[in-house]
């Protein structure tokens, strides 16, 4: 079994993207959205089994946590209610997609974040898409897109929010969206910078003393931490912090969506297994093909296949990981808890 824990949908019909076009120029010239558009379940088809699904089977995977494409949540664009209503429009969506293939895609949600804005609107769509089966959320630390104005992670003001999400047992995956800031490339810069700074966030607070089970992953193979492991644990001892292992590591996991196999070999000889969990994010950030190895960029199963780890941790790595940090996903696609 192995289970993608990072997929986005990223190929997702014209008419839902149109909309969000369209959403946008009626807030920016003070007038109503147009209403939705009705997108046929054959349209959805089409864009997952000619992309995500013909992927899957290619490389090997069985299941993949889904969630809207995380560039495109633009928290910063709009408003609260601009927010809202994408958000339940992206993630009605992705429900048909796995209402549609049952057992291969598990849903997860994004939620209508705004800069300055409280965490209600959050936790009213986390309530409403675990209602429907969802198995986590996406959590986006800097809804400003690059200009981090909201408070640290470890601030009362996510409280609320981790609080549900306990309630729920669900956990979140740490993703920005697109970067505002001419300064930050949005997946080669923003995203990596927002992957180290949560990490250092959760670092210096006590996030888990007060959630002992919050569960946080941090995509693309945890930003610059696991290559800057030895300054973590520095800095972690120099603040008069617990060490990183106890601190974080029962609460805090990487994926694999690292691009190349030695960055895959550092993940895995630095990270311990049991924090690591599989993922592509396929059709997503790296597309192309490697001309070193003329393989696909973000085909990372082949770099796990190659690193030097054992049979049992590479079968945690794919698969057994992320039935424990996601306790919903056996219910959501069929299988064996």
């Amino acid at each position: 079994m192995i289970i993608d824990c990072h997929g986005h949908y990223t190929t997702a019909p014209a008419a839902h993207s149109d909309w969000r076009a369209a959403q946008l120029a009626a807030f920016a010239a003070g007038e109503p959205a147009p209403e939705y558009p009705e997108i046929s379940d054959d349209e959805i088809r089409e864009t997952i089994e000619k992309n995500q699904l013909r992927l899957i089977r290619e490389r090997g995977a069985d299941v993949t946590i889904f969630s809207p494409r995380a560039s495109v949540m633009g928290h910063h664009q709009g408003d609260l209610s601009t927010s809202i209503a994408w958000s339940e429009a992206c993630n009605n969506l992705i429900a048909r997609v796995a209402d549609l293939f049952p057992g291969v895609f598990a849903p997860v949600c994004q939620l209508p974040q705004s800069p300055g804005e409280g965490l209600e609107a959050s936790i009213a769509e986390l309530d409403r898409c675990v209602a429907m089966g969802f198995i986590g959320c996406n959590v986006n630390p800097d809804p400003s897109g690059g200009h981090w104005t909201s408070p640290p992670l470890t601030d009362r003001y996510w409280y609320p929010l981790w609080e549900r999400m306990v309630e729920h047992d669900v956990p979140g995956m740490v993703h920005v969206s697109a970067s505002a800031n001419p300064a930050f490339h949005a997946t080669g810069a923003h995203y990596m910078n927002a992957d180290t700074t949560a990490f250092m966030q959760l670092l210096q607070g006590d996030l888990f003393r007060d959630f002992p089970t919050l569960r946080l992953v941090i995509p693309h193979g945890g930003g610059a931490v696991p290559y800057h492991w030895g300054r973590y644990r520095g800095l972690a001892d120099m603040l008069g912090q617990p060490p990183v292992s106890s601190h974080l590591m029962n609460n805090v996991f990487f994926d694999t969506c690292v691009y190349h196999q030695p960055g895959i070999d550092l993940l895995t000889t630095v990270i311990p297994t049991e924090n690591i969990l599989f993922g592509s994010e396929m059709v997503g950030a790296v597309r192309g093909i490697d001309p070193e190895t003329g393989q696909y960029f973000d085909d990372t199963k082949r770099y796990v296949d190659a690193a030097a780890i054992s049979d049992e941790q590479r079968e945690a790595i794919f698969a057994g990981n992320a039935m424990r940090v996601y306790p919903r996903l056996a219910a959501a696609v069929g299988l064996s808890a």
